[in-house]
């Protein structure tokens, strides 16, 4: 009998298109670990940029903008393992559930997305079994490798947003996300708003839930895992001197916090 299902269709990742992830200090010894799940805005090139010009992909709807270089720059400074995933989320979105309707999204912010138009079962499989899974995956493989050997880990997973969305300015600098979870969310919370030149949202530009978010619900209280989720506004860490300079406030903010998070972890307090 032949085979049914994903082998039907021509490979989504050709030999010439990059990792699906890349790793950074894969030897960091610092117990904060960093997610950055909307780093890049590659497309496979058997998708052929999605049907978009690059104009879109370089938009907000096609990536996080600033946040590879954020992340890099503070796993650096912490000497913190961090992943960093490099296709484009509007080919798939690394922070939903499988059943999220935006999991691949058919239009964001107004701009439709061809290739995402009327996509059958078989093409949403390729692109979760190529892309969602393996990214994952490897997460779940560090994690695990770090309980293991005893390790203990202060989970960060990094984002930015857009100054503004349909047509509304964002007034904050940074917003901590959180959902049942408060224990570094309120720490980080207050540690942003000390620093006195920021507005801090406070699940604000977004709020997270087990529908519309995976890294929080899975990684986060799946494993009781202290954790928090960062946006921080896409307009402050657009270029290289951005980068460095929120990366020199986090990794300050982050060592100051992280005696008090790691006691959090130890003793399991606020769940």
């Amino acid at each position: 009998m032949a085979d049914s299902g994903i082998q039907q269709l021509p490979p989504l990742l050709g030999a010439d298109d990059p990792a699906v992830f890349a790793i950074h200090n894969p030897q960091g010894r610092s117990p904060f670990l960093l997610l950055a799940d909307h780093a890049g805005q590659r497309v496979p090139q058997s998708l052929d940029a999605l049907g978009l010009p690059q104009a879109e992909l370089d938009r907000h709807i096609g990536w996080d903008i600033g946040i590879a270089g954020t992340t890099r720059a503070l796993s650096q400074r912490l000497d913190a393992w961090a992943i960093e995933q490099t296709y484009s989320r509007l080919l798939i979105d690394c922070n939903r559930p499988l059943v999220s309707p935006t999991l691949i999204p058919e239009i964001s912010d107004g701009t439709p997305v061809p290739a995402n138009l009327g996509l059958g079962q078989l093409q949403r499989q390729q692109r979760i079994d190529a892309i969602h899974a393996p990214y994952h995956a490897r997460i779940d493989t560090e994690l695990d490798r770090r309980r293991d050997a005893g390790m203990p880990t202060l989970l960060v997973m990094m984002h930015s947003f857009t100054p503004a969305m349909n047509g509304v300015q964002r007034p904050w600098q940074a917003g901590v996300l959180y959902h049942q979870d408060t224990r570094f969310a309120h720490a980080l919370l207050r540690a942003l708003r000390a620093e006195g030149d920021l507005e801090v949202g406070d699940n604000q530009p977004y709020s997270v839930n087990n529908s519309s978010d995976y890294a929080v619900p899975v990684h986060g209280e799946g494993r009781g895992l202290v954790h928090v989720e960062l946006e921080i506004r896409q307009d402050l860490i657009a270029d290289a001197a951005g980068q460095q300079a929120w990366a020199e406030r986090l990794e300050r903010i982050f060592r100051g916090l992280q005696p008090e998070l790691l006691a959090m972890q130890e003793s399991g307090k606020g769940l």
